[in-house]
């Protein structure tokens, strides 16, 4: 393989995408690939040598499952356990995300039962078994994504990491789908609301039966009726009279669904209760989601539909301490930037706000495009964190 990237590359023929094809093959970063390359360059051995290190057994393997995920755990318990050498933190990271890249299945021990009455578990019920990959700190990332097309990632190589608030949104709407109950997502702009909502519907079982609701600013009723029409693809059935097209609605809402108003914090009063009197109603069987920033505060306004919320789920900001462990997760060029220079980037930028990581990391994307050693240094955060800050 090192002795095809060479050719192309002194036919000036070679790109990015051929050594990150290369890297994924056989399981290593992209800077080990063009650290061949310059080996092969300077030696002429073309043929990168193979390296006997440490390898994760199946019984340790296991043991990684049944901690979560999580990477400190599983070595500490290794350490309490004795025996062979305990790898260094990093090294057990290391061959953990090589082996998850090569498509090794690590699956994650369900949560304890909680003792009390008998009820099904709304995520096994609903059939969502979450395959997992490298976890720390408590934290588990996901390795397999269905449906991951559906999830907008601003980002070339961008992935979504399964952060305690991605599993809990996950949950969450898992548990309204499967109870047909109306929950609430909120937090600030920016925290990642969307994309854990958008992933969390993704894996939901029958996708299909999923409806978007597009909200104005301020829609009137007739405006929400005529919106409710066109995600329940009734067309024009829907007729003029208002009882007449309610009755058309609650019949369309007849089937389990899922309805998912995003920028619930646009709807006054009168739309809200119109809201509750639909759900309301008994012959539908539908969850409704209503997510936004501040849409916590608008369903406050009409306590009849705030009473019926089963869950307020709040998306806070990314913690200091998470930050470096996400963003390593989130995207590659963060794996090998230094702790201190993540912790400079969210104390003058980042602030743990998810979307401002996400456009600082399509800054770097595009300064470190095509460049043989794509190292992300503090001069180059420093211009990108520049772009960020806007005009004084």
């Amino acid at each position: 393989m090192v002795r095809r990237l060479l050719e192309r590359q002194q036919a000036g023929e070679l790109a990015t995408r051929h050594v990150r094809a290369v890297a994924e093959t056989v399981g290593v970063s992209e800077r080990t690939v063009w650290r061949w390359l310059e080996q092969a360059k300077a030696t002429g051995q073309v043929e990168a040598s193979v390296r006997q290190g440490y390898a994760v057994s199946d019984e340790v393997w296991a043991l990684l499952g049944e901690v979560g995920g999580n990477v400190a755990e599983l070595r500490r318990r290794l350490a309490v356990a004795g025996g062979a050498s305990v790898p260094s933190a990093s090294t057990l990271h290391r061959v953990i995300r090589r082996d998850r890249r090569a498509g090794r299945v690590l699956l994650v021990e369900r949560e304890p039962v909680v003792a009390g009455p008998s009820r099904p578990d709304p995520l096994s019920e609903l059939g969502l078994n979450v395959v997992a990959g490298q976890g720390t700190g408590g934290q588990v990332f996901l390795r397999e994504q269905k449906h991951l097309a559906q999830v907008p990632v601003l980002v070339p190589d961008a992935q979504v990491v399964h952060t305690p608030a991605v599993r809990s949104v996950l949950r969450t709407v898992a548990h309204a789908a499967a109870v047909g109950a109306v929950v609430c997502l909120y937090g600030d702009a920016g925290q990642g609301k969307t994309v854990a909502l958008q992933y969390a519907l993704s894996q939901l079982p029958h996708p299909a039966r999923v409806r978007r609701v597009h909200v104005g600013v301020h829609p009137t009723v007739p405006e929400l009726r005529r919106v409710l029409a066109d995600a329940l693809e009734l067309g024009r059935r829907l007729p003029r009279g208002a009882g007449e097209a309610d009755l058309t609605l609650v019949n369309a809402l007849r089937q389990p669904r899922v309805l998912v108003l995003d920028e619930a914090q646009r709807l006054q009063g009168p739309a809200l209760e119109f809201l509750r009197g639909l759900w309301d109603h008994p012959d539908t069987d539908t969850a409704f989601v209503l997510a936004g920033a501040g849409s916590e505060r608008a369903l406050r306004r009409v306590p009849a539909l705030a009473s019926r919320v089963l869950t307020w789920e709040l998306v806070p900001r990314l913690s200091q301490r998470e930050v470096a462990t996400v963003m390593a997760a989130f995207h590659p060029l963060w794996e090998d930037v230094t702790a201190d220079d993540v912790a400079w980037v969210d104390e003058h930028v980042g602030h743990g706000n998810f979307r401002t990581w996400a456009k600082l990391t399509s800054h770097l994307t595009a300064e470190t495009y095509g460049k043989s050693r794509a190292v992300v240094d503090r001069r180059m955060l420093e211009r990108a964190c520049a772009r960020l800050r806007g005009p004084l």
